[in-house]
């Protein structure tokens, strides 16, 4: 079974393509620098190089119908025909209470995505192009979406609820629903397999940071709690977002910058974090490199960053009533062992003990990187969202192909 993977945001558009009878990927890569001049399609091929053509892609479908056209294509095509895709998973970011689970598109579907938009306005609308797109350009296909906030519908009512009059979260769903779900639960499950480990029975925390970034407190095989929220705003200090914040503080900004709504949306979503401490980057591979050069306010930002990512492990462990498993993702836990070892410092106290060689080796791979004899075992597990969708896309769909 052929399941093509689709991820869309706002300028962007990647995709993978797989062929799920041997979990094999066929073809890889995305659009960039949609809808804006010099967009281009970039092709990961099978050596690891990349292939980048340029092209007027203004819009999804343009988009998508110029990766479909190339996967069938005399030099880069995998396929023969658009025929032989049986299924399209969609990443979907937001499916508030509505999606505790994987689900196909339907037009009822469709239409509760586009009711959620209202909370995810950045996520959820390009990720329904994607849909509508594909409906146009291969009418019939089935497509599951797969949503980044389902696997924390677990959480009990305790975690997810805010401080606010209740009638708030019964009018506008004003509540903490969390995201990155479709990796937490990747790495989480996936490193049980690794140590052969019930995951039913385990006490995990995952830790999945990069320029976004969020950790998850999973027990018995369920989220009970999360760092983001309504929004993936808060939570950890992350690339350009600013994390947890003392609402106060926000009416304050207001008001002494003059800022009105979309002011202070791209205060906190994109000036803000990494990028806003440090005033260097929101790469925290250039914020390493500055403190090497001596530049005080990146060390800072590092230092918040790293300590906030601590604090969490430390209170979900307590929500946890203890710690089994603590799993290192994304970008930044997968390749930077300084952070990992920064997060892991002091922590004898809770049974993690990192081993520094295997720390500094674990670059990119699966791998074991605490102690021996350390009470809680601590992984770097590469995520594999796309894995994970399409499996769930071919799960959902009982392995039929669309007709």
């Amino acid at each position: 079974m052929k399941i093509l993977v689709l991820n869309c945001g706002s300028s962007s558009v990647k995709y993978k393509l797989f062929d799920m009878d041997g979990k094999q990927t066929l073809a890889q890569g995305g659009v960039e620098k949609l809808g804006l001049p010099g967009s281009f399609l970039k092709i990961k091929l099978p050596d690891g190089e990349s292939v980048k053509i340029e092209r007027d892609l203004p819009e999804h479908t343009a988009a998508i119908e110029f990766i479909l056209s190339t996967l069938k294509g005399e030099q880069y095509g995998c396929i023969g025909s658009y025929r032989e895709i049986d299924a399209v998973g969609h990443r979907v970011v937001h499916g508030a209470e509505a999606f505790s689970r994987s689900t196909e598109i339907s037009p009822e579907v469709i239409a509760t995505l586009e009711e959620c938009s209202a909370l995810a306005p950045l996520h959820n609308p390009p990720n329904l192009k994607g849909i509508y797109a594909m409906q146009t350009l291969m009418p019939g296909v089935r497509q599951v979406g797969v949503f980044d906030t389902a696997f924390h519908q677990s959480m009990p009512e305790h975690a997810y609820l805010y401080g606010l009059p209740y009638e708030m979260y019964v009018k506008h769903g004003l509540r903490r629903y969390g995201f990155h779900g479709t990796s937490h639960r990747y790495v989480s499950a996936r490193a049980c397999e690794i140590l052969g480990k019930p995951y039913e029975q385990q006490r995990i925390i995952t830790a999945h940071i990069g320029n976004g970034a969020s950790l998850a407190a999973i027990k018995d095989g369920r989220s009970v709690d999360t760092s983001m929220g309504l929004t993936p705003v808060e939570g950890l200090l992350m690339g350009t977002r600013c994390g947890d914040l003392d609402a106060g503080a926000l009416l304050y900004l207001m008001e002494k910058e003059n800022l009105d709504r979309q002011g202070l949306d791209n205060l906190i979503n994109k000036q803000s974090g990494v990028l806003g401490l440090s005033g260097v980057s929101s790469d925290m591979r250039e914020i390493e490199a500055a403190i090497r050069e001596g530049h005080k306010l990146a060390r800072t930002a590092m230092e918040v960053y790293n300590y906030r990512i601590r604090k969490y492990v430390g209170a979900y462990a307590a929500a946890l009533g203890g710690l089994d498993i603590l799993v290192f993702t994304g970008g930044v836990g997968e390749n930077q062992c300084e952070t990992r070892a920064a997060v892991c410092s002091g922590m004898e106290f809770m049974g993690i003990r990192l081993d520094d060689k295997r720390n500094e080796e674990a670059k990119g791979r699966e791998m074991i990187i605490s102690a021996d004899g350390s009470q809680v075992t601590v992984m770097v597990v590469p995520t594999d969202e796309e894995l994970k969708i399409a499996s769930d896309t071919m799960t959902v769909l009982g392995g039929c192909k669309s007709t």
